[in-house]
């Protein structure tokens, strides 16, 4: 790996942590129950901010009886909407700079399918209140801003250092690493779109003990209720509404999905560690074995603690940063093996 950055780089990175908050902070917004902590959008109870005075309070509810004010659940939906608004800003700024410096070696591709993702962002972020909640749009809203995240990384991976080629002596052990790496991200994806889908029908604590789930290893599930994508648009999905064992489902499935990532995490943990030392692969399997273990370590304190915030809210933050470290392997196995494909 060389150094080698590029126009553009500091504001990616800081980008990259900017949007790490916000996908935390949406975390919070759900796990708060905040996610209609104001009922129309982009503003709160018709007022650019949340209404604070009394006269403001009592005209918000004249005009949303249906939707009693909460401070406490509309200050965590505006902050959220604050900080997704500064960080469409920045991709535009982002943008800017990459029109400004464009030419050989400068990406302008991923800038603009940014701002085209930030752009669907917004509307997923309307759709979420204005359909109440539905799960679709919901857990499309998760996986949008784990996508922005993704692509502001990738970004500043390109911005940041010139990945050079392995020497053709390790391009056949770069070239046979990379299947597993993009059969992790794959998976990795898949569990973060099921953690989505947890969450937005509110199954997290639908088994409550742990190894086992209702006290069984399989459990009594429905799976067609819990996986039923064409459920109708119009009731408020503010606490969910599927029955039991829907919920089982979905979580259960969770939970195999874990032991999958696990198991496929680890195998890809120990190939990188033996990688040659010359392909820059050893630190990132590190980080790759320290990430797991804190995930999987947060989803079975969830369920032991009884989703406490704290954790809950770590357990997104830490899914983002095993996203990116896979990210980071699959993009230096493509670099390395570049020569080889030339």
């Amino acid at each position: 790996m060389e150094q080698q950055r590029r126009p553009g780089f500091t504001l990616a990175a800081f980008a990259v942590g900017f949007a790490a908050v916000v996908v935390i902070l949406g975390a919070w917004t759900r796990l708060e129950d905040a996610g209609l902590g104001c009922p129309d959008w982009p503003g709160c109870y018709g007022f650019l901010g949340v209404p604070q005075a009394a006269e403001d309070i009592a005209e918000a509810e004249r005009l949303y009886p249906d939707a009693p004010f909460e401070a406490e659940k509309a200050w965590p939906e505006m902050i959220h909407r604050y900080f997704a608004g500064s960080l469409g800003l920045l991709i535009l700024g982002i943008v800017a700079l990459a029109l400004k410096n464009r030419g050989p070696g400068q990406p302008l591709k991923l800038p603009l399918a940014l701002l085209g993702m930030v752009m669907l962002q917004g509307a997923f972020g309307a759709w979420t209140v204005t359909l109440k909640l539905w799960p679709q749009v919901v857990t499309a809203h998760l996986l949008g801003g784990f996508t922005t995240l993704t692509l502001l990384w990738l970004l500043t991976l390109r911005l940041g250092w010139r990945w050079l080629p392995a020497p053709v002596a390790f391009q056949g052990a770069a070239q046979a690493l990379r299947p597993w790496a993009l059969a992790l991200l794959v998976v990795v994806i898949g569990q973060i779109a099921l953690g989505g889908w947890v969450s937005s029908n509110y199954a997290a604590l639908a088994c409550p003990d742990f190894p086992t789930c209702q006290g069984a290893w399989v459990p009594e599930a429905d799976f067609a209720h819990g996986f039923d994508f064409t459920q109708e648009v119009g009731p408020n999905y503010l606490g969910g509404a599927l029955y039991g064992e829907g919920r089982v489902a979905i979580h259960f499935v969770h939970r195999l999905g874990a032991l999958l990532v696990a198991g496929l995490g680890l195998w890809m943990i120990l190939r990188l560690l033996r990688a040659p030392e010359t392909l820059g692969l050893r630190r990132w399997g590190q980080a790759l074995g320290a990430v797991l273990a804190l995930q999987i370590s947060l989803g079975i304190g969830n369920v032991v603690l009884g989703l406490p915030l704290v954790v809950a809210t770590a357990h997104n933050a830490v899914g983002a940063a095993l996203l990116l470290v896979t990210v980071a392997v699959n993009y230096r196995l493509h670099t390395a093996t570049r020569a080889s494909a030339s």
